[in-house]
């Protein structure tokens, strides 16, 4: 992909971030939401809530990237949006960067915010940075999902309903509220199907020690990447095969 379209794809990820993501009432949503998620860990367990650090930044990171991500396509579909970007001089490669790179970034600021914050309240270890790579990777991946959802339903009620088929059960399998570890081995196979439960296992290492890891590092390191690049190949074989849909 050449510069002409890189710069495209950032014009298409810059208005999506002004009209869809720098609102007062999605980045309060931002904001709230780790907070109820942590008063849930709280009411868990008090005694342990350094421990919901892991599940509680793999949530945020979850729910921020694909907050938007999973309508988006669908919602401007029905306003007439995405036929003018159909239309407009811009490769596959960058139309789908640039509709995925905005929930990347929200997803990244929210986890990133969550991580420094949980450092500085519970004393975990920076871990020289890492977990902003784990952070990131997952913020691909859950972007990449969301668009994917986006792209193959037609109604944006349709897409909010999808994405939620794939997100609570993801809350429940990825070891956020228990450790993969303490799951029957069923329930392991299914987690393991699962991109949230290698950002969770990864942050596990990074902030606890590996206490309650299941995976080694690298494992969950690689499995993110791959996560990664079939989500992102699936989602542009769907999006050239919708192209005419879209307009």
């Amino acid at each position: 992909m050449n510069r002409a379209q890189l710069a495209r794809a950032w014009y298409i990820t810059a208005k999506d971030m002004r009209t869809y993501y720098l609102k007062a009432p999605l980045i309060s949503w931002g904001i709230l939401l780790p907070v109820v998620f942590l008063l849930a860990f709280y009411l868990r367990a008090p005694g342990d809530i350094a421990e919901a650090a892991p599940g509680l930044i793999g949530l945020t990171v979850l729910f921020g990237a694909t907050s938007v991500e999973a309508v988006v396509i669908s919602f401007e579909k029905r306003i007439g949006a995405m036929e003018r970007l159909v239309m407009a001089p811009v490769t596959v490669n960058a139309l789908l960067i640039g509709k995925t790179l905005s929930g990347a970034l929200f997803g990244l600021g929210t986890g990133t915010l969550v991580w420094l914050a949980s450092t500085l309240v519970w004393g975990l270890p920076l871990a020289a940075g890492i977990p902003l790579l784990i952070i990131l990777l997952g913020s691909v991946a859950f972007a990449l999902l969301g668009t994917l959802i986006s792209l193959a339903v037609r109604e944006v009620f349709d897409a909010m309903t999808v994405s939620n088929l794939f997100r609570f059960p993801m809350m429940f399998l990825s070891g956020v509220f228990v450790p993969v570890t303490a799951l029957t081995p069923v329930l392991q196979v299914i987690a393991s199907l699962l991109p949230l439960t290698y950002t969770v296992d990864a942050l596990r290492h990074l902030l606890l020690g590996g206490a309650g890891a299941f995976y080694p590092l690298w494992v969950d390191v690689a499995a993110s990447v791959v996560f990664a690049v079939v989500l992102y190949l699936w989602t542009l074989l769907l999006l050239q095969r919708r192209l005419e849909d879209l307009l």
